[in-house]
């Protein structure tokens, strides 16, 4: 008789190796939904997509799992196998929590709202999305009471720590509050220091190819690998596939090329994360990026801390004019100018750095409201209006497309997810910093040509490492302290003060 010696933790192993396969699949349907399907394969397509998420979530929740689980607390592991372990009981307690039901019927809602709104949306039709967003939000305050009750928590804390482990609205509150301090008054003095700076806006039309082409010479120096991944065009940008293909968009508009190319530069920092974690680990959940805020921190480092700088604009112009031809608005000191230009406007992904964080904020404060069930869904498109006018002195009224129907994130469900790209622009001033005090001579290095020695910084210290330390340790570990807004007000007072 032949006793198998296989332990719990390697039947753990086997299982998120399986269900990674899932995932793979998963995410490269998800990216081709958005930047490749036709619009009549929309239903099929979402029936195909929840059938997969209820097979990934029925891998995952077998009393065998939590069965292992608990045998592998018992055995010899060394210090990533228990750090895996870690994340395999958060994957596994996170999915236990949830009927199958649910799950499938979240992600049918959610591909359903997502797709119909990318019409609704330039129609302006906010009474068709916002019949589709309630059934989204019906279920979101389902998952979020559920997840509530089991944490201990509020719904939309248990939310936010799907993104964000560790975070909750308690921190939020305090590192927003301190924001909403200062910022206003900086973002004030920063408009009338810049009134009385004349800048020239670029004279389209810029051809779509000739933009195209510049957004791939500009991810090359960026070091984004063509052999893993590619460059599409979809409704929202993201990143999306997995580290070995990750697939990132952007979209292109013929009368201005900026916020197409800076959206370019945002999802290469996500890709370069992903093209980084750590190939030894694949298929672990240990393998994985470590939170959505450390996601958005390589995005907003590489968009924000990098791409605006006058080094880094120093040495893209010249790939600009390759395509464009000279012109005065993209003469040096202009064109550094036009992307520090710090101006409010409607839209979030187009926002510069300073009044970035309002945006957030506004729609932190209306989700939380949501899911407590403190406001309805109809109560949205007012109180949108009435944050965007206290918080940037701009009126959405009517304005739905402009206003709160610009972001994909509430179509699927994502609540929870919008203070992370604040926390993420913090985190990317205090990794900056760190980079720019460790590595002599970097500015210098940037304006050069050679990014290299800042690459090679974020993997040593934040890449390399997936999710095998909790987020504040990895960031103690890259920069000796835990998050400290002070870089992200340093940061934006030296740039644009």
């Amino acid at each position: 008789m032949e006793f198998s010696m296989t332990t719990a933790y390697q039947h753990l192993r086997a299982t998120f190796t399986r269900l990674s396969r899932f995932e793979h699949l998963s995410a490269i349907a998800g990216w081709d939904m958005q930047a490749m399907m036709p619009p009549k394969g929309s239903l099929a397509r979402s029936e195909a997509m929840a059938e997969l998420n209820v097979l990934q979530h029925q891998i995952l929740t077998t009393k065998q799992v939590g069965e292992w689980l608990k045998q592998a607390d018992h055995e010899v592991l060394n210090d990533i196998e228990q750090a895996n372990l870690r994340e395999m009981r958060r994957h596994y307690h996170n999915a236990v929590l949830l009927p199958e039901s649910l799950v499938e019927a979240k992600s049918l809602a959610g591909a359903k709202c997502e797709h119909a709104w990318r019409q609704q949306r330039i129609a302006n039709d906010w009474g068709g999305f916002a019949e589709n967003l309630r059934e989204v939000v019906k279920l979101s305050r389902e998952e979020a009471s559920i997840r509530g009750q089991a944490a201990g928590t509020s719904g939309y804390d248990a939310l936010l720590n799907l993104y964000e482990p560790g975070t909750n609205s308690a921190d939020l509150e305090r590192i927003f509050g301190d924001l909403k301090q200062w910022l206003p008054a900086l973002l004030q003095k920063v408009t009338a220091k810049q009134a009385n700076e004349p800048c020239l806006i670029p004279q389209g039309p810029f051809d779509l190819q000739k933009q195209r082409q510049l957004g791939l010479s500009v991810m090359k120096v960026l070091g984004f690998d063509f052999d893993g991944g590619r460059v599409d065009v979809s409704v929202h940008p993201f990143c999306g596939g997995v580290p070995q293909d990750v697939r990132i968009t952007t979209r292109y508009n013929e009368p201005e090329f900026l916020s197409a190319l800076m959206g370019i530069v945002h999802e290469t920092g996500h890709a370069r994360y992903e093209q980084n974690l750590p190939r030894e680990w694949l298929g672990q959940p240990i393998s994985h990026a470590r939170s959505t805020a450390i996601h958005e921190s390589q995005s907003l480092l590489f968009e924000m801390q990098l791409a605006r700088s006058n080094e880094f604009l120093q040495l893209i112009r010249p790939l600009v004019v390759q395509q464009f031809g000279e012109q005065p608005a993209l003469a040096e000191q202009n064109f550094i100018a036009l992307n520090q230009r710090v101006k409010t406007g409607f839209i979030r992904v187009d926002a510069d750095e300073v009044s970035y964080p309002a945006h957030v904020i506004l729609r932190y404060e209306i989700e939380k409201a949501l899911i407590s069930g403190e406001i309805e869904v109809d109560d949205i498109p007012a109180l949108w209006s009435e944050k965007m006018q206290q918080y940037l002195g701009i009126n959405t009224d009517g304005n739905y497309r402009n206003g709160c129907m610009q972001d994909i994130h509430w179509t699927d469900g994502a609540f929870g997810y919008f203070p992370t790209y604040t926390l993420g622009a913090m985190y990317a001033a205090q990794l900056f910093q760190t980079a720019r005090d460790a590595i002599p001579g970097l500015d210098q290095s940037i304006a050069n040509g050679d990014i290299s020695t800042l690459f090679n910084w974020l993997q040593q210290n934040i890449w390399q490492h997936g999710s095998r330390y909790p987020t504040a340790e990895l960031i103690t570990k890259a920069t000796g302290e835990p998050l400290n807004p002070r870089f992200f007000r340093q940061h934006l007072e030296r740039r644009y003060l």
